[in-house]
């Protein structure tokens, strides 16, 4: 792998007969370019290093592998003169504890939002489109293990992946003394910054965020949720379990094999025709999906009860069956990345918001790596 990604950023992918596609010109420039909407947090007054330029080391340091800000700073210090020239780096480079003050002090969402946005710029268009496709976004949360708050609490991030080009949209911390529940509206927002509009889009997420004020949320929004029912919601998951889904034919079925396991998961889905009867509100549609595994002899059998708020001509049981896989895709394909390559749960960062930051530019990389078509 080459010490540096600014002559070609092109490490993206596992070795192929195809060669990976390079960044253009026009690229590199868009990056930088891109980042100058990132607003400075030092005094304009003895500032040495163009912030634009330190912000692509620490993009590119990270897409090389970089897992810290240590390791960012010893990848911007092997560039050559001409790398570090094309930088803005005329007179020097900075010091590890210029780099790592600098990263901890940045608005993490805003970075997060601009970066999001290079991504989309550069992604490849979802082709061939289905004549129902729509955008679909995960929503999911991510407790940081090795950072920690000066009081000692964990931190924890509330992100939204596009499953269609992998790529993170938008990215909030969730508040101490809080849970992801408040922080969903603001993410709504970033992504709705990213996308300009959340028409049409479809939301998945886990049982937690199954809240009124979510459905209501989104649907001012004119966008889609599909989020399941448990016991956090007893009303409602006892509705949905009531209805008399042994008269309900099976819309979908599905047989996977594969790792010593075999899986069959069944969809059914009726139309809510009764306005109000159901404890949740927009829901057009009750889902439920039966998984059946067997794995070494033995069987075991799982029902889940979801809703939607898309009536039946737009969201087909092999629809929902798809959509309800792509809510593992965040889990997956983005934090277990984190996880295992970038060794994020080892990473004490401690500082501002250098935690915040450094996921962002991990999810960065992995959405750059995915949108080249790298799927390892």
């Amino acid at each position: 792998m080459a010490s540096s990604l600014i002559p070609v950023l092109a490490v993206t992918a596992p070795a192929t007969d195809t060669p990976p596609t390079p960044v253009t010109e026009s690229e590199q420039s868009g990056l930088l370019q891109a980042l100058t909407a990132v607003p400075d947090p030092r005094d304009p007054r003895g500032v040495r290093y163009p912030l634009s330029g330190l912000l692509a080391v620490a993009v590119c340091a990270v897409l090389a592998g970089a897992s810290s800000f240590a390791a960012i700073t010893d990848w911007l210090h092997d560039l050559d003169d001409t790398a570090r020239a094309r930088l803005g780096f005329t007179h020097g480079v900075p010091a590890g504890t210029t780099v790592w003050r600098l990263l901890t002090r940045l608005d993490a969402g805003l970075l997060a939002t601009v970066l999001a946005g290079w991504l989309r710029t550069r992604a490849r268009p979802v082709t061939p489109r289905r004549r129902r496709y729509r955008t679909v976004v995960a929503v999911d949360g991510k407790t940081l293990r090795g950072a920690r708050r000066p009081d000692g609490s964990q931190i924890h991030l509330l992100s939204a992946l596009d499953t269609s080009t992998g790529i993170v949209l938008a990215q909030v911390t969730v508040s101490a003394k809080s849970n992801e529940i408040p922080a969903f509206a603001p993410l709504l927002d970033a992504i709705e910054t990213v996308l300009g509009s959340l028409t049409g889009v479809l939301f998945l997420a886990d049982a937690l965020h199954t809240q009124t004020a979510h459905a209501n949320e989104i649907a001012a929004r004119g966008a889609h949720l599909m989020v399941p029912a448990k016991a956090n919601q007893p009303t409602l998951f006892a509705q949905l379990k009531a209805l008399p889904w042994a008269q309900i034919p099976a819309g979908d079925r599905r047989r996977d094999r594969g790792h010593g396991r075999r899986e069959t998961r069944t969809v059914k889905a009726v139309t809510l025709h009764t306005p109000g009867g159901i404890a949740f509100p927009h829901a057009q549609q009750a889902i439920r999906i039966t998984r059946t595994r067997t794995t070494a002899g033995k069987t075991s059998r799982e029902t889940a009860y979801l809703t939607v708020s898309l009536p039946a001509g737009q969201a087909q049981p092999a629809d929902l069956q798809d959509w309800a896989r792509r809510e593992w895709h965040i889990e997956n394909h983005i934090h277990h990345v984190r996880d295992v390559t970038f060794r994020e749960d080892l990473h004490q960062a401690r500082t501002g918001t250098g935690p915040a930051v450094i996921a962002t530019l991990r999810n960065t990389a992995i959405g750059y790596h995915r949108t080249n078509g790298a799927t390892n």
